[in-house]
């Protein structure tokens, strides 16, 4: 028996014990963005310091402005070294009374197709799914006595908060940090059987704008036509951000965003991805994007523009004959390759002021912003990767790309200067953010067997 072989046989051999550590951790209620469970939080990251302690690495949990920062180190090995980035925090259970049962009691369900799920909060997003990974370097450590290449390993406990004391942190640990190659293992599958690796994701431009127009709101039948309705002029603005192709209208949005490579978009092809299931699974059934393009197309390396919110008047029960002093929407741009937010911001902003009437004038509000995120399939790194994921699975992993953003890995790549393998077990029905959440236990069996594929593979 080789070496790896022996490595996976000590994970088969070993799940029970495996899921009574991943149970212990779920217990802990480690919502970040409620300062009620500060101490949990705490403890979590206290028994990330421990557990990590007992396989060898050097761990400690650093203390920030709000919840702590874990770091562990195991320096041995030869080969790249890698930084592995997760976070221990999740997101707040309510509606309670939607669960089953206790959301921070773990169980083993079995589903109506007798498939076997770990029910928790956090069991998907993330905990599972970090200790997929740190399963995997216990085998190594178990069988071999050591770990095939150095390894970081970064444990977050605001990701669903904010996450703002990450950056800062990156910054002042870089020489700490630094690794040749990132992991995450924050992201999902293609479909139950298929394993894949996100190399590409969305960034994000939030803003708020608002119209000002009278003093007061004005009745209608006094004050109309005469008087700037804030929700006709807004109406305007907004619906002038798209052409009658689907393509965003502002002036130098599409600066930065090449055309996909010839080779992902026959991967892509490939994945027999039918727009019409996908969108039936929402009550509709033609894609409403750039005319021309494929739904996988413009929900993976096309930028967005979507009207998220809107309000202004009278909007209670009843009807009320007034116009609004005031109208306001907020706006969300998705981003993609190298387009720059700040850019995106400012061409909006002049959007909006070429459209006002002279007596109206807009206030924005920012909400936030980040550059988009793509990395090389051709690279060494991601070859491996790829080619353990499907010795694993018994399918070839593909590269797909995230509708979304993961905050994290822009600031992984700007701060530290590497590449990023996004590479998840979670299912698109694993609820995370919702009651009821689950992680498919054969997820958090073979995603510890991947991971002990991947490592020996960037050692090779």
């Amino acid at each position: 028996m080789s070496g790896i072989d022996k490595v996976l046989a000590h994970v088969d051999a070993n799940m029970d014990a495996a899921l009574g550590r991943l149970f212990a951790l779920l217990r802990l209620k480690s919502i970040s963005t409620d300062p009620a469970f500060a101490a949990e939080c705490k403890a979590c990251a206290d028994w990330h310091v421990a557990d990590l302690a007992s396989i060898g690495f050097e761990a400690v949990a650093h203390p920030t402005p709000g919840h702590p920062i874990v770091v562990g180190h195991a320096r041995q090995g030869s080969g790249p070294s890698a930084l592995f980035y997760g976070h221990y925090d999740v997101q707040p259970v309510d509606p309670l009374e939607l669960w089953d049962h206790d959301p921070f009691a773990p169980s083993i369900d079995t589903l109506p197709d007798g498939k076997k799920v770990i029910r928790a909060r956090g069991a998907s997003d993330d905990k599972g799914q970090v200790q997929t990974f740190v399963e995997a370097c216990r085998a190594w450590k178990a069988v071999t006595g050591s770990l095939p290449i150095p390894i970081t390993i970064l444990l977050e406990g605001e990701e669903e908060s904010g996450g703002v004391n990450l950056p800062p942190f990156l910054k002042s640990h870089a020489k700490e940090l630094k690794a040749d190659i990132g992991l995450i293992c924050d992201t999902g599958m293609w479909d139950a059987t298929t394993p894949a690796i996100t190399t590409m994701l969305r960034g994000l431009c939030g803003e708020e704008v608002t119209i000002h127009a009278a003093e007061m709101d004005l009745h209608s039948g006094l004050f109309g036509s005469a008087a700037a309705n804030p929700n006709r002029i807004l109406a305007r603005i907004l619906a002038d951000l798209h052409d009658e192709n689907g393509r965003v209208t502002l002036e130098g949005f599409y600066d930065g965003v090449p055309e996909l490579p010839n080779s992902l978009r026959a991967q892509w092809d490939s994945l027999g991805f039918d727009a019409k299931t996908f969108l039936g699974g929402i009550g509709l059934s033609v894609p409403a994007g750039e005319k021309g393009r494929s739904a996988l197309e413009q929900i993976w390396s096309r930028p967005t523009a979507e009207i998220n919110g809107m309000g202004g008047g009278y909007q209670g029960e009843g009807f009320k004959t007034v116009i609004p002093a005031v109208a306001s929407a907020k706006v969300s741009f998705r981003l993609v390759f190298d387009q720059d937010p700040h850019k995106v911001r400012a061409a909006f902003r002049k959007h909006v002021q070429e459209r006002l009437p002279a007596d109206c004038r807009a206030e924005f509000k920012e909400h936030g912003s980040g550059q988009a995120i793509a990395f090389p399939v051709e690279d060494r790194a991601f070859a491996r990767a790829r080619e353990a994921l499907t010795e694993e699975w018994g399918k070839p992993a593909v590269f797909i790309g995230g509708g979304g953003s993961i905050p994290v890995t822009s600031e992984l790549k700007r701060a530290l200067g590497m590449d990023v393998i996004l590479a998840g077990f979670a299912h698109e029905d694993d609820r995370f953010h919702s009651p009821n959440e689950k992680y498919d236990l054969v997820s958090f069996h073979k995603g510890i067997r991947s991971w002990v594929r991947i490592l020996a593979a960037l050692a090779a």
